[in-house]
């Protein structure tokens, strides 16, 4: 009888902040890890896009790095 494999990587939550610039690009940014940004020309590309990014940056700080910032929220106010 075979026994499953399971993953031991734990899953982790990331938020990303989404923004179109000029040229009507989809940028996405991760503020838990600094440095952690990519484009996309839809959605789809850019979400695809962050999360191997994502990966990138964990593997270039090691898979247990804690986030040095806690993401809080977005707040729109007008002036």
């Amino acid at each position: 009888m075979r026994s499953a494999r399971k993953s031991t990587k734990q899953q982790r939550e990331f938020y990303v902040v989404i923004e179109q610039d000029e040229d009507g690009f989809y940028v996405g940014e991760v503020p838990q890890l600094p440095g952690c940004y990519a484009q996309g020309r839809t959605l789809d590309e850019l979400l695809q896009n962050i999360k191997e990014v994502i990966q990138l940056c964990l593997e270039r700080q090691g898979e247990e790095a804690e986030p040095h910032v806690q993401f809080v929220g977005i707040q729109k106010i007008t002036v």
